[in-house]
């Protein structure tokens, strides 16, 4: 496919290094905490603790859109599209005098679970995600450009398979570039967990049903500010700063593949202009 990055990002810096780079074989049931991390060190699906799944991301597979984005986290799959800086539409008292206002929907399509879902839009848990992302990208995007006018970012999960939120983030990151929307800095999103003390980066959808802690990071790498930071669960002041170190290490490791992504697609849309 013309376009698409592939890459299976290593582990960051402060990775877990375990040896031989394959999962050990003949040993099934040797797991730790529960069933997250073998003895030997590797998780489920073969990673190491610090280790992201493979990312594979494609810009401007819309030419309706003002922007738009598809990704790909392992089995993730989420895509983003993005319309404006247009005028408000409906009631016009909605409009702010000094900034645009970011309106933000998330979906889940009725064939991304095993199970069919009846209610794809409007259930609580999309209105509380969709309130994620509207509160991450006013942190981000540089709203004061565009007084009185409005935002749409739309994303909607293909596949589930973990880190949907994070998929999201990532896409409409790359939407609204896209877009050609100016921002403070890219928003990387990643959600890290525990293992007994080691912390796990980018949670496959087995590793979040395990119970265990999870937070979720959306961060802008190049000032390190925090757009959103979520926690499942109560942890010792120690242990969450382990998780969300590992979090900030995997948000900067997807920083570097978006940024490719970008420098790609700006190569492709030249070389379109220059023919």
């Amino acid at each position: 496919m013309p376009g698409v990055v592939v890459l299976s990002l290593p582990p960051p810096p402060r990775a877990v290094h375990a040896g031989s780079r394959s999962p050990p074989r003949g040993r099934p049931g040797n797991m730790a905490a529960p069933e997250l991390l073998s003895d030997e060190g590797y998780r489920a699906d073969g990673r190491r603790p610090a280790e992201l799944r493979k990312v594979r991301a494609r810009m401007g597979v819309f030419a309706q859109a003002d922007g738009s984005a598809y990704i790909e986290q392992g089995n993730t799959k989420a895509l983003a599209v993005v319309y404006g800086p247009h005028e408000m539409r409906g009631s016009r008292s909605k409009a702010l005098p000094d900034r645009a206002l970011v309106n933000c929907q998330y979906s889940m399509a009725t064939f991304s679970t095993g199970e069919r879902r009846r209610r794809p839009h409007g259930d609580r848990q999309a209105g509380e995600l969709a309130l994620h992302l509207k509160q991450t990208f006013e942190a981000a995007i540089l709203t004061r450009l565009y007084p009185r006018s409005q935002i749409d970012i739309y994303v909607q999960i293909l596949q589930a398979d973990g880190g949907n939120y994070c998929a999201c983030v990532n896409a409409a990151t790359l939407a609204v570039m896209d877009a050609g929307i100016p921002m403070r800095d890219y928003v990387c999103a990643c959600s890290a967990g525990l293992a007994e003390d080691t912390p796990l980066a980018d949670l496959s959808s087995p590793e979040e049903a395990a119970g265990g802690p999870r937070l979720v990071l959306a961060l802008l790498p190049a000032s390190g500010q925090i757009a959103l930071l979520q926690l499942s669960a109560r942890l010792h002041q120690e242990r969450l700063e382990a998780a969300l170190e590992a979090a900030g290490q995997a948000c900067r490791a997807l920083h570097a593949v978006l940024d490719r992504v970008v420098r790609d697609r700006l190569r492709e849309v030249t070389a379109l202009l220059g023919d």
